[in-house]
């Protein structure tokens, strides 16, 4: 049994709903930076070996995160570099055409959107209200190479059913890219239900991990349509001989690391996704779902306009919303004073608790509206 206030001992005056931002670690990522650090002023790196077993268990639990095998996990820096490597890594022709939605992050908007000066146009599909799934389908049409979408986008909190959309691209021989921050740590997310060629995602948030690590996946029958254009020693087959003048790229996802990797996140985000391990992500779900119902409740009878999804099928942990005769960041404004940590998003105020929130910390941040 899990003793969810001793892992998230978090002070009486912080009232923290910015999970979608940047989330508190659990007391046992805490431990283990603090183990780390302890073995790197006394051992220094002697016992090397036993780090790289930490780094192989945490690409065992990211691949159970998005249900992959561990070989098609690769440890990048961030979401911002994985969809740099595939958008730099892509054979573009002049014409080609690459669809994503019109609530995008920048993340998974600027770096398609460099490629203008290679003759790729960026098109915005409207993912608001129903029909949303069936209109991004409609916009694959000739020239489609490409289609990059944040499976819950980051200031309506709208959750897309990536299935019909990946089954359409598959079929269609256009790649399906997802950008899943919103959804690892929050709600069950399967690369191959969804027919998705590129996952990637941060650990910062929903995973309760530091910044500076992510998921990256390839599904192995595209890896090798990514032309490589970073290089160093850790990419490399057999990289642990050090002499040898010939070489090749690694034949797994780890061709997408370049250099030396980072140790101390890989300890932190290790320590964090064996939390999930243990709840199991069905708990994970169903808890953090009733907390953003209460939210929702607790809004609707404070006269909030909703600007989030009323479909809990649309919903994972974001909720956004406007106070009427009050502009959003005198809203937020307000929360920040009573000690509610929260974000301007979305033409709104966002919400976004986690599964282990207390509902007294929610009931406090609502009586202050």
């Amino acid at each position: 049994m899990v003793d969810l206030k001793a892992e998230f001992p978090l002070q009486d005056d912080v009232l923290y709903l910015n999970h979608a931002a940047v989330a508190p670690w659990p007391r046992r990522t805490r431990d283990a930076v603090v183990a780390f650090a302890d073995q790197n002023i006394h051992l220094g790196a002697r016992d090397y070996p036993r780090w790289l077993e930490v780094e192989a268990r945490l690409r065992q639990r990211l691949a159970r995160l998005i249900n992959v095998e561990p070989t098609e996990v690769a440890l990048l820096k961030n979401t911002s570099e994985g969809l740099s490597v595939i958008a730099q890594g892509l054979d573009w022709r002049p014409g080609d055409r690459v669809l994503i939605s019109d609530q995008e992050f920048p993340s998974n908007r600027i770096p398609w959107q460099a490629l203008a000066d290679r003759g790729v146009d960026v098109v915005e599909v409207d993912v608001s209200g129903e029909g949303a799934e069936q209109r991004v389908i409609d916009a694959i049409g000739e020239g489609t190479r490409l289609v990059s979408l944040s499976s819950v986008q980051y200031g309506s909190g709208i959750r897309l059913d990536l299935a019909p959309i990946g089954r359409a691209c598959r079929e269609r021989g256009v790649l399906f890219c997802v950008d899943a921050i919103q959804s690892l740590g929050a709600v069950a997310f399967d690369a191959g239900a969804c027919c998705a060629d590129f996952v990637v995602a941060d650990g910062h948030k929903w995973m309760l991990g530091p910044e500076g690590l992510a998921l990256f996946h390839c599904r192995p029958a595209v890896r090798d349509q990514l032309t490589l254009r970073q290089f160093g020693w850790h990419m490399i087959a057999d990289a642990g001989d050090y002499t040898r003048k010939d070489w090749q790229v690694a034949a797994d996802a780890t061709r997408f690391e370049c250099g030396s990797p980072n140790m101390l996140a890989t300890h932190a985000l290790d320590a964090s996704l064996s939390l999930f391990d243990e709840l199991g992500m069905d708990e994970v779900e169903a808890a953090l779902a009733a907390r953003v119902d209460h939210l929702y409740r607790g809004l609707t009878a404070r006269g909030a306009e909703l600007l989030s999804p009323a479909d809990p099928a649309r919903r994972a942990g974001i909720v956004t919303f406007r106070m009427p005769g009050e502009a959003p960041t005198d809203t937020r404004a307000r929360l920040h004073a009573g000690g509610v940590v929260c974000a301007e998003r979305g033409g709104g105020v966002r919400l976004s608790p986690h599964f282990y929130t207390d509902y007294s910390v929610m009931d406090r941040a609502l009586a202050l509206l």
